[in-house]
């Protein structure tokens, strides 16, 4: 792929809206905003895999949306042209709100307070990013890469004290299981594969286990992929565990410090909400909708993401309904961060479907996002003015011109 955006030859905006009314107008498609490649930790072997499920699963738009990294940009590109499905450029970072760590605040990381989640939507690709941003960018995948190094020389120990016959190489591993980022998920993976390989018996398998939790033994079947991850990650690489390895303050960017990464990188700041867990519980930050509303906007915040799969319907409607009249905007995805491998078409917990007042709000999302693609790609100014605020009263407008974007680009 030339280093020229895909939307960079587009028809100017009058051609393309006569060209989708010629068409008969455009319907609402389904979305899916928000899941994680090969590129950072994914249920995906792959990136073609999801465009794939997509095509099975009548998925039109797909969003792209790995942890720290846009390397998986060009390769998603080139595949949505093949498919014609329509591609969302997306990021996400891990900051951290000092202020609300030291008052003990939940932000959305149900576990850490001040650890805050950021997303950008609709970054240019391929992306341009230079000076302090690109060396902040590199400096939280550095120590990324550090942390995660540092885990495996932990595991080794262990093993080693074990006796177990074997070990691992940092470089190795991340060749196999990893791209240019080593997360502590493909840690738990490489482990599990590992002792899938050397142990033939159930029983020796189990045994073993026992023996890398310090005597704890294994609830998982040994069949359970994702919860035999899990269990490792727990036991092992979380606080406690004998390979954890405490995140050093330098992995952290600041909430602003992420803001301006994302807008220079050409994106809108969006924020991942975590809404209600399985025991209908909130984190202090999103307990009080109106408040949290009021915070984003006071952060230069208009855009909102969910992962409906951890919701409940009602739950997630009342909340998407506020915001949406709020002009926000609002997308979904599936994450398919985990093991996992779920339908690549988003619902809510317990497999229930999305209406179609969400289904249209998650496909409005995705329209704006697709115009400010189209925009920056052609040197204009996309949903956000100069001083880094969305341009909510023009909302209508976005979604109209985003239509039209996206009826080009899969006709």
């Amino acid at each position: 792929m030339s280093n020229q955006s895909l939307f960079a030859n587009y028809p100017d905006r009058k051609a393309l809206m006569q060209e989708m009314k010629s068409r008969g107008g455009q319907k609402a498609l389904l979305v899916n905003g928000h899941f994680h490649t090969p590129f950072s930790f994914s249920a995906f072997t792959e990136i073609e895999q999801p465009f794939k499920l997509a095509e099975a699963e009548g998925v039109q738009v797909l969003g792209i949306n790995d942890f720290y990294t846009a390397d998986g940009f060009t390769e998603f590109a080139e595949l949505a042209a093949k498919y014609k499905i329509f591609p969302l450029f997306n990021i996400e970072f891990m900051s951290l709100q000092k202020d609300l760590q030291e008052a003990n605040v939940r932000v959305n990381d149900p576990a850490n307070p001040g650890r805050t989640y950021l997303s950008g939507k609709g970054l240019t690709c391929p992306l341009i990013l230079g000076g302090e941003q690109l060396r902040l960018l590199e400096q939280v995948q550095h120590e990324s890469n550090v942390q995660t190094a540092e885990m495996v020389k932990k595991l080794n120990d262990l093993l080693t004290e074990l006796n177990a016959g074997f070990s691992f190489d940092f470089d190795e591993m991340k060749a196999k299981y990893a791209k240019n980022m080593l997360r502590e998920r493909h840690i738990a993976k490489a482990l599990r594969v590992v002792i899938a390989e050397k142990f033939s018996s159930p029983e020796d398998k189990k045994a073993f286990y026992t023996q890398i939790f310090s005597g704890k033994e294994l609830k998982s079947k040994l069949t359970d992929i994702a919860g035999l991850e899990n269990e490792i990650r727990g036991n092992l690489l979380k606080s406690g565990g004998r390979a954890f390895v405490p995140e050093d303050s330098k992995a952290f960017l600041s909430l602003e410090q992420v803001k301006d990464i994302i807008i220079t990188a050409g994106g809108i700041p969006c924020y991942p909400v975590l809404l209600d867990d399985s025991k209908g519980n909130f984190t202090d930050y999103e307990c009080n909708f109106v408040k949290l509303y009021e915070t984003l906007v006071s952060k230069g915040i208009y855009s909102i993401e969910l992962i409906p799969g951890r919701n409940t319907f009602a739950v997630l409607k009342d909340f998407v309904a506020f915001f949406r009249s709020k002009n926000f905007l609002i997308t979904f995805g599936t994450e398919h961060n985990t093991p996992l491998l779920d339908p690549i078409k988003v619902s809510c917990s317990g497999g229930v479907d999305l209406d179609e007042d969400l289904e249209q709000i998650g496909f409005e999302g995705a329209c704006i996002i697709a115009a400010h693609q189209y925009l920056i790609a052609k040197g204009e100014q996309g949903y956000l003015n100069a001083d880094g605020d969305a341009k909510t009263k023009e909302y209508n407008s976005f979604v109209e011109l985003g239509q039209a974007v996206i009826n080009y680009f899969i006709n």
